[in-house]
């Protein structure tokens, strides 16, 4: 099966389809298609993959996608009766905004989005054409049923409200999960995935993917493209692990981000979260290397970026240059300040987290309090219509105007409200003219993804030369202004000059109010001069620039890495490794195994020979059958290598009379069965123990689901089953402390995988390997098969004396050597399986060799 998007780039790349092009190596675009219905199931079939031709690659300009729910384009129908649209840029769009700050002669971008109103199908084309060609812009058109079941569904009454702490403990808060709202979610991620298809260079294009309503789309696109170059930022908040976890499908929302190569959050609470998420949920551990934190997932390094967005300094200072501002200014300065009332302002969509009667509240509270307030304070509150829609945004509503009514019935004068309600949407200049005008800005909202309204206030209050003449003599060099907002927002950790509130404590946001009218005017100035450094300074360009470096950094090394996808539907990953890395064929081994004469084998055991997950450790009867067929070939040294003690290891493996074993990484060793085990290096005191042990014991102590595991020269402190984020952290703190107490004893403190292990110095699967070369040299067996298999961090040692004795005297010339490890991922062996039972299948064919080839007696 070939995609549709896939047949367009072949009609493309023969030149039969017509279509409009712009600048980018002479390409053209084919126009873009409709899509009719839902899509019923969400696998893609594996042919749907395209691979790209590095050939392609060109000095040419770069280009950005930018892909969201919404085109930064206005739509209105043509005013002249005739049928037909016209189109204009949204200024007050984000995404434009980046084009502003960000494009010059040497990047295009290109805009993939719906559009904010309903185009007949008939149209479509047209429309598509006309946006492509004058706006570089990649309609995506929605049947208005999937569209509704998508955004009002799935985004608004499930994502939405979770993302903002919200249960769904009734059906009236947030809404049941809906299967088939998240089928229409997926098939719109998978459509737009599409319309990406039609347009995209793989090797050369940056995508960039804003917000929670695409939050599956890079899982499409990495299926289809495994190096794209994607980028991903979410511009709401992430909650915490316990909320999230509630959601039904988290998981595979989870692997739809962490295919993005450059995940972005606001702030550093979000990030937290989504990487608890990851470890709770998919056992993903995270690293931060140089400044840079980053996951490792399957070989692939997903980077996070926390950096809040700011504002177009210059789209707002044009505005407040404006003479319909400054008309609009003066009119405000003569209503409030003319008659000596202090303007205090609120700007908030009408919707249930902006906590508007929270504000309106705290603002009778101050009235209450301060009875001389009266007459002197108004609250203008602005209330922008709510991006989404249903029964809270009517009790919102409803609640707002009846606590306005009740503050003015219960404190209004003749002349004087204290507050004024604008439910009617005003104009950008007017609403920087009301920002310029306020003493006090205030955004209590309960909670936020960024809100960037204290920053437009800010940068307002620096004002011009000509609305300080407007403003009259109070508005002196220095400027002044004052915030209040809620710690919720996140907004509110750059905003170190604010007074930070809990919207929810009525009192303290009274209290807020009143210091920010009384506050001594060298405060104010202070204040406001720290807060407009910042935001002067971290605009939008800044945000824009930094997120698009750090993904050019975290991509560099796509064309170095062999990749492959894994996985069906909503569980595809991409698996990246060095291209020497590949699997261990059966056919290969079997043939080298049966052409050579003198055979070595290493068997790590716990991950290898037996799953981690298995609950009883000891090895079944197959397995000792299997050890016992390969040790009776007389051409064969088998071993197993393990970490576990001597005296478990001797019980578990007694009637294996020739196989070798090393215990406890290597420190015990025996060739065979009646053989005395021998120590790898000198025999060591344990004193040290006296010291440790104590130490593991109070962090077992204070941590559920850890306990202590006692060997003969090791020991180790094991938090498999204590909980993922305090296991984690109080293995940190248990490494840094036995380093200190045991920093003069003989041993060495190394941290694995849930587990901080204590060990004599020098002892290393490496050296049992070493060892066991020797030992055979020495015998005048030279191995020319050498198999050594693994799984963890341990076992690497041994593939590195493995691949290093190939050049050496240890092993035969052109000897045939396999370091193999157990599952997909970076390591210095060059073979793979995929899982333990791979492993069993496959020592269970070379023991079959085996018997065939022994002669029978």
């Amino acid at each position: 099966m070939v995609s549709r998007s896939y047949s367009n780039l072949l009609e493309l790349a023969s030149g039969e389809a017509p279509s409009p092009s712009f600048s980018r190596m002479s390409r053209r675009i084919p126009r873009i298609m409709t899509v009719a219905g839902i899509m019923s199931d969400i696998d893609d079939d594996g042919s749907d993959s395209v691979s790209s031709d590095p050939s392609s690659s060109s000095s040419q300009k770069d280009r950005i996608i930018i892909v969201a729910n919404q085109l930064p384009i206005k739509v209105h129908k043509k005013t002249d009766n005739s049928k037909g649209w016209t189109f204009s840029w949204d200024d007050n769009s984000l995404y434009l905004q980046l084009k502003d700050c960000l494009g010059d002669e040497d990047t295009e971008f290109i805009y993939v989005g719906c559009l904010k109103e309903e185009i007949h199908p008939n149209d479509q084309d047209e429309v598509s054409q006309i946006l492509l060609e004058t706006f570089k812009c990649i309609p995506t058109f929605l049947p208005p049923d999937l569209y509704s079941r998508y955004y009002h569904g799935f985004c608004k009454q499930q994502l939405w409200p979770l993302f903002h702490y919200m249960l769904p403990l009734s059906p009236d808060l947030g809404g049941r999960f809906n299967r088939s709202s998240w089928q229409a979610y997926v098939s719109v991620n998978k459509i737009f995935a599409d319309r990406i298809m039609e347009v995209i260079n793989p090797e050369d294009d940056y995508v960039w993917v804003h917000d929670y309503h695409l939050m599956v789309l890079p899982t499409f696109l990495r299926k289809r493209f495994n190096r794209v170059k994607l980028g991903f930022f979410l511009h709401s908040p992430f909650p915490s692990s316990e909320i999230y976890k509630t959601l039904p499908i988290r998981e595979e929302i989870l692997r739809g981000l962490l295919n993005s190569d450059l995940i972005g959050f606001h702030t550093f609470d979000y990030a937290r979260h989504f990487l608890s998420c990851c470890s709770r949920m998919l056992g993903i551990s995270y690293e931060s290397k140089r400044g840079y934190i980053g996951l490792d997932y399957y070989g692939r390094t997903v980077s996070i970026k926390i950096l809040p967005v700011g504002i177009h300094m210059g789209q707002l200072q044009s505005v407040l240059s404006l003479p319909e501002t400054e008309a609009k200014v003066a009119e405000l300065v003569k209503q409030f300040s003319g008659q000596g009332r202090t303007m205090l302002l609120g700007v908030d969509d009408m919707d249930i987290f902006k906590g508007i009667s929270l504000k309106l509240l705290a603002m009778e509270q101050l009235l209450l309090q301060h009875p001389e307030k009266k007459g002197k304070v108004v609250l203008v509150q602005i209330a922008l219509p709510a991006r989404g829609k249903g029964k809270d945004v009517k009790e919102v509503q409803d609640e707002t105007y009846a606590t306005v009514k009740r503050i003015n019935e219960t404190f209004g004068e003749p002349g004087y409200d204290p507050v004024i309600l604008i439910d009617q949407p005003p104009k950008f200049y007017e609403r920087v003219a009301y920002y310029v005008a306020a003493e006090c800005c205030l955004v209590t909202a309960v909670r936020d993804g960024m809100n960037l309204i204290p920053y437009e206030y800010v940068i307002s209050r620096q004002g011009n030369e000509r609305l300080d003449k407007i403003l009259g003599p109070e508005a002196s060099t220095p400027k002044k202004s004052m915030l209040v907002v809620s710690e919720f927002i996140g907004c509110s950790p750059s905003l170190s000059g604010a007074i930070r509130v809990n919207p929810w404590n009525i009192d303290v946001v009274a209290e807020a109010m009143e210091s920010a009218i009384v506050m001594a005017e060298p405060e104010k100035q202070l204040r406001h001069e720290k807060h407009y450094k910042y935001v002067s300074t971290h605009d939008v360009s800044y945000w824009g620039k930094s997120f698009l470096q750090d993904l050019e950094r975290t991509c560099k090394d796509h064309v170095r890495r062999r990749c492959w996808g894994i996985g069906f539907g909503l569980s595809f990953r991409v698996v990246a490794l060095d291209p020497n890395f590949r699997k261990l064929a059966m056919e290969h081994i079997v043939s080298a195994y049966k052409r050579t004469t003198t055979r070595a084998i290493l068997l790590d055991y716990d991950g290898t020979l037996m799953p981690q997950n298995s609950i009883d450790k000891k090895p079944s009867s197959k397995t000792l059958d299997i050890l016992n067929s390969l040790c009776r070939d007389k051409n064969n040294v088998v071993f197993i290598v393990s970490s576990r003690p001597r005296d478990k290891l001797d019980a578990w493996f007694s009637s294996c009379e020739k196989l070798g074993i090393a215990a406890e990484h290597g420190y015990f060793m025996r060739m065979k069965r009646d053989e005395e085990w021998e120590t790898s290096i000198p025999a060591v005191e344990c004193n040290w123990k006296q010291i440790a042990e104590p130490v593991m014991q109070l962090y077992t102590e204070t941590t559920d689901g850890s306990m202590i595991e006692l060997k003969e020269t090791s020991m180790g402190w094991c938090y498999e089953d204590a909980d993922p984020d305090f296991g984690s952290c109080q293995a940190k703190e248990l490494l840094d402390h036995l380093e200190s107490v045991l920093a003069n004893e003989p041993v060495t403190v190394k941290s694995d995988s849930n587990c901080v292990e204590v060990k004599p110095q020098g002892v290393s699967k490496g050296l049992v390997a070493k060892r066991l070369l020797s030992s055979m040299q020495e015998r005048g067996m030279l191995p020319d098969f050498v198999l050594c298999i693994g799984d963890d961090r341990s076992d690497e040692d041994m593939f590195e004396v493995i691949s290093s004795s190939t050049t050496g005297p240890s092993i035969a010339p052109l000897a045939e050597v396999f370091a193999c490890t157990v599952g997909r991922k970076p390591s210095k062996a060059k073979y793979y399986l995929d899982d333990t039972a791979e492993i069993v299948r496959l020592m269970k064919g070379l023991a079959c060799v085996s018997e065939l080839m022994i002669p029978i007696s």
